[in-house]
């Protein structure tokens, strides 16, 4: 990824350009090119380069406009030919960065609506004497800042906002809350103080207000509605391509997660049909694959082989099934500016590393998104409740009584969990308890209990429809999943998803619910559209694979590491963790009775790097003696709204 760094002191003192050069030795691994700096008086922009895409060869930033604004742009733009039509622009060449100057210049702040892609931006505007930083609709590009009264500070990544922090930073209980029941808010970071631009947001920064702004959103007002399936199964096919083939806009080879899954395999498959129609501007699409051969209950080899049988070529094969390293911290003087990895992540990332110099690529492909927005979870509900709002009861009726006898479902029990959703949340919570871990302390389930009773939220009458209120928690549940995934110096790349296209997404929202999911067929929709280009071994499956041996193993194995990071644990003295009942929780799940197995990972992994960061020599950062900073202060970044909290696993984590 390439890097935007800079600084701006709002109190117009010079700035201090021995930070800058501090800093991007800290960030120097992230990229792949020379980088440049451009200091103006109070403002100092860096731009270490990661380039994929031809035009981006020659060009030159931070970019300079004759009528003033200054600009850095990390990402890639899909919808240049719309814009070179909007803006006039003659140059089918120019980079992305000048096409996004100039469409600033002609539209304002209202041109971060206009741009379709994986991005984040930063635009100094001198005569507004106004800072904007953006990020893209879903959140694939990350940015982070920090502001006070006197300075604002901003970086692609976390580390020099921390490691060269002039101030004494506190751990953010928010945000542990969020880490240890589903997933933080993408405006949070770890660090109070430190802010993350929120997902399809801009901020703007002058002297005297720090503001935030929505700048795009799903229309829940656009409906598709066609005569017949085989139009709607058009649609998707022309929407899907047309979101792989974005993404093959590379100078380099581009690799392309491979499950077995519908959805990875999906992507893969429409990737070869462009290449092979010329169609793509990438020379060559690689796959990676994860396996676990000891793993019973997820034997994904003989679909990820098809699919390579299919293509006459052999991808990429990572083992993750080894256990050594888990829950220990990693060798050497690494930062790790987020909770998670161990020494047996590092080892993965490692591998993952050498498989992209292997194949000399930039870019990875993921299949996040398809589960949330192609109706790979087969749940009934937003179409039942959708047609009850609508008053369409006769076909009510017909369809709770279709996916029922598909179910094996009483009509009563589904009829219950579509309409109790209706009630308001003051009552649901009279006898319904969220999923909470045990041995989380409840002083601390109070002081974030609204992170813990977020899944509880009530089905709105009187505004959209049930179906589109389930799709903006589906595109918050993935906003807050991408804002988790770091890749680091050993495996950078840029990671990017077709499924998450904007103009796909807003196709698959705007299409009856009952195109996606249909009783005994989930996927309905993307299972016609692609039956002439996937396998049909592949189409067939009824579920994908799931990993359930593999953590019980890992537990079994790691005996003496979690011993030592529970000798004095920095979670128990904190407050928000019981240590009796983690243990007791910890022997059961070893005996196969944990069902909360993902927050107990995630609970000794959290541990793990609080005592990691105490023992980094970061000056100032978080750490203070052998007692950690906690702020339990609600952090509100500039007065950011809060949604629904959810979680979901990836199989690779860098």
């Amino acid at each position: 990824m390439s890097v935007q760094l800079g600084r701006l002191n709002l109190d117009q003192r010079p700035t201090d350009r021995e930070f800058i050069d501090q800093a991007a030795k800290l960030t120097a691994k992230y990229a792949r090119e020379v980088g440049t700096v451009l200091t103006l008086g109070p403002l100092t922009m860096s731009f270490q380069p990661f380039h994929c895409v031809e035009e981006q060869a020659h060009e030159k930033q931070p970019v300079v406009s004759p009528r003033g604004p200054i600009l850095t742009w990390d990402g890639r733009l899909d919808n240049r030919e719309e814009l070179f039509q909007l803006l006039g622009c003659a140059q089918a060449t120019q980079p992305d960065a000048e096409i996004v100057l100039a469409a600033y210049h002609r539209w304002g702040d209202g041109c971060f609506s206009r741009l379709a892609g994986d991005w984040a931006l930063c635009i100094w505007d001198n005569t507004k004497k106004t800072l904007f930083l953006a990020r893209d609709f879903i959140g694939a590009r990350q940015l982070f800042y920090t502001a006070d009264s006197r300075a604002v500070t901003w970086c692609t990544v976390l580390d020099p906002l921390v490691q060269l922090s002039v101030h004494r930073l506190e751990i953010s209980e928010e945000f542990i809350a969020g880490y240890l029941s589903t997933y933080p808010d993408t405006g949070l970071t770890p660090f109070t103080g430190i802010h993350a631009v929120a997902a399809g947001t801009f901020i703007t920064i002058t002297k005297s207000r720090t503001s935030v702004h929505r700048h795009w959103q799903l229309n829940p007002d656009h409906h598709v509605c066609c005569r017949s399936d085989t139009e709607y199964e058009d649609g998707f096919r022309h929407f899907f391509r047309q979101a792989v083939r974005r993404r093959l806009r590379s100078r380099f080879p581009i690799l392309a997660e491979l499950s077995g899954g519908m959805d990875s395999t999906s992507i893969v498959c429409v990737a070869d049909q462009l290449l092979s129609e010329r169609k793509a501007i990438t020379s060559r699409v690689d796959t990676i694959s994860y396996y676990d051969d000891e793993e019973p209950n997820w034997n994904e080899r003989p679909f990820f082989s098809l699919v390579e049988n299919k293509r006459g070529r052999v991808g990429y094969h990572l083992d993750v099934g080894s256990s050594a390293g888990a829950f220990v911290r990693p060798e050497g003087n690494l930062f790790w500016a987020f909770p998670g990895p161990d020494a047996r992540d590092l080892a993965r990332s490692v591998e993952f590393g050498r498989c992209l110099e292997r194949c000399q690529a930039r870019v990875l492909l993921s299949g996040i998104g398809g589960d949330e927005f192609v109706g790979g979870v087969p749940t009934a509900v937003p179409e039942l409740q959708t047609l009850f709002t609508d008053l369409r009861w006769v076909r009510f009726a017909r369809q709770l009584s279709r996916f029922c006898l598909e179910q094996r479902r009483p009509i009563l029990h589904l009829a219950w969990q579509t309409l109790e959703e209706f009630l308001p949340q003051q009552v649901r919570r009279l006898y319904r308890s969220p999923y909470i871990a045990p041995w989380l302390r409840p002083s601390f389930v109070q002081r974030h209990r609204d992170v813990f009773w977020a899944d509880t939220r009530r089905v709105k009458l009187g505004c959209a429809t049930p179906s589109f209120q389930s799709n903006l928690n589906g595109l918050d549940h993935v906003r807050r999943q991408l804002s988790t995934l770091h890749l680091n110096e050993f495996s950078n790349c840029r990671v990017t998803y077709p499924f998450l296209d904007r103009d796909l997404l807003s196709f698959l929202v705007a299409v009856p619910r009952e195109q996606l999911v249909r009783p005994g067929q989930r996927r309905s929709l993307l299972r016609r559209a692609l039956k002439d280009s996937v396998p049909r071994e592949i189409l067939d499956r009824k579920r994908k694979a799931s990993v359930a041996r593999r953590p019980l193993t890992i537990l079994a194995g790691a005996d003496a590491a979690i011993a030592a990071l529970l000798q004095s644990p920095l979670i128990v003295s904190e407050g928000w963790i019981d240590k009796q009942v983690l243990r007791k929780a910890i022997l059961e799940a070893k005996r196969g009775r944990s069902e909360h197995m993902i927050s107990l990972q995630a609970t000794l992994r959290l541990e793990l790097w609080l005592q990691t960061l105490r023992q980094h020599p970061v000056p100032c950062a978080a750490v203070s003696g052998s007692q950690l900073a906690v702020s339990s202060r609600r952090q509100e970044p500039l007065g950011q709204a809060r949604g629904a909290l959810h979680r979901k696993d990836s199989t690779f984590q860098g």
